[in-house]
């Protein structure tokens, strides 16, 4: 494998931009800059959508387009990578099956939490990420994980060699360039400054809306904005309950420039996830100056240490006023560490060293 080229696989760029996908576009931006030309390739399918310009990556266009799940990765990019003996780099939980290369796992989520999907369809996701983190556990040339916590569960579920498996922390990248949209307080007039918790995320069942419901149900002087998309394996009744609570308003889809002018604004941000790999949000409302209220479970205090309040995800009899009265440290120290420039540079090495340079 040594002196291979590297192929990135581009699909996240026709996917709606969370957490992993806006990691992905800022690392492969950084990594552009670090590298000479011919060393890294971007594969692209070709409903890909706003694409940067780079200097050093060689961006490959297919005439296939990335829609019907997975065909993408196992059909087209696995196609170019085996024809053109490539090494294969994958951001998303995700590999060519017959030719696993440097592989990122953020987390095995479907492994562990097999209740947490419901429906036909989310089993059957659940059903192919199952695949993808057996198949890069055992064959994967290097695993990147992007927190300790990811690392062991890792290690331990399917009993691999610790050195096989790398952590590179997800940092902050474009997230900071963004300006807030501060006319999201015309269309949202119920909330004021200062005068609301904020929690944003997708709504499945992991991110433990139910917390959040029953937290407002308990302390009705506590005023929730929740924004996200309600995926199928959120269950219904949790979201027809909170619409009925008169202090939690669900905002419905944000823009960036809109969720951070809501974090900049916020009394503190709330995140009562029980499962996370790494934890992004928390991280950006950090650089808002948002107070972080956060699940005290996986790999969220490996993450934010001294820097955020905690919450138990199982108990939400909590004064949320009266638990950020309590001392925490400064976040300049976790925002310096946390940037994408930091993951880059190790992931970069990483690259070199398997590609044998």
């Amino acid at each position: 494998m040594k002196s291979k080229l590297i192929a990135i696989n581009g699909e996240f760029f026709c996917r709606n931009l969370t957490g992993i996908e806006r990691v992905a576009i800022d690392t492969t931006l950084e990594l552009d800059k670090l590298f000479p030309p011919d060393r890294l390739e971007l594969i692209l399918p070709s409903n890909a959508k706003n694409v940067p310009q780079y200097k050093n990556i060689k961006c490959v266009s297919l005439p296939v387009a990335a829609t019907f799940f997975p065909k993408w990765t196992q059909v087209d990019f696995q196609k170019y990578v085996l024809k053109n003996k490539r090494l294969s780099l994958d951001f998303s939980n995700t590999c060519p099956y017959f030719a696993p290369g440097i592989e990122f796992l953020h987390d095995i989520y479907g492994r562990l939490y097999a209740d947490d999907f419901k429906s036909r369809r989310d089993k059957f996701i659940r059903l192919y990420s199952n695949i993808m983190y057996k198949r890069i556990a055992k064959k994967a040339k290097k695993i990147i994980a992007v927190s300790e916590y990811t690392k062991k569960t890792i290690v331990e579920t399917y009993k691999i060699s610790p050195e096989k498996v790398c952590v590179v922390y997800d940092g902050l990248g474009s997230y900071k360039k963004i300006e807030p949209d501060f006319s999201v307080f015309e269309r949202l007039p119920q909330l004021k400054e200062k005068d609301f918790y904020f929690t944003l995320g997708s709504l499945s069942t992991r991110k433990n809306l139910k917390w959040i419901a029953k937290n407002a149900q308990l302390f009705p002087d506590a005023f929730f904005a929740v924004s996200g998309k309600p995926l199928p394996s959120m269950v219904a009744p949790e979201i027809e309950a909170i619409k009925t609570l008169p202090n939690v308003v669900m905002t419905g889809y944000l823009s960036d420039g809109e969720v951070k002018a809501l974090l900049s604004k916020a009394k503190a941000f709330v995140f009562p996830s029980y499962f996370e790999g790494y934890g992004l949000p928390p991280l950006e409302a950090l650089s808002c100056g948002a107070p972080i209220v956060i699940s005290n479970r996986t790999s969220l205090p490996e993450i934010y240490g001294k820097c955020a309040h905690y919450i138990d995800p199982d108990e939400p009899n909590v004064d949320i006023k009266a638990l950020l009265k309590e001392p925490v440290e400064a976040p300049d120290e976790l925002l310096k560490k946390f940037t994408v420039e930091n993951s880059a540079r190790k992931l970069a090495g990483l690259i070199k060293e398997v590609q044998g340079f």
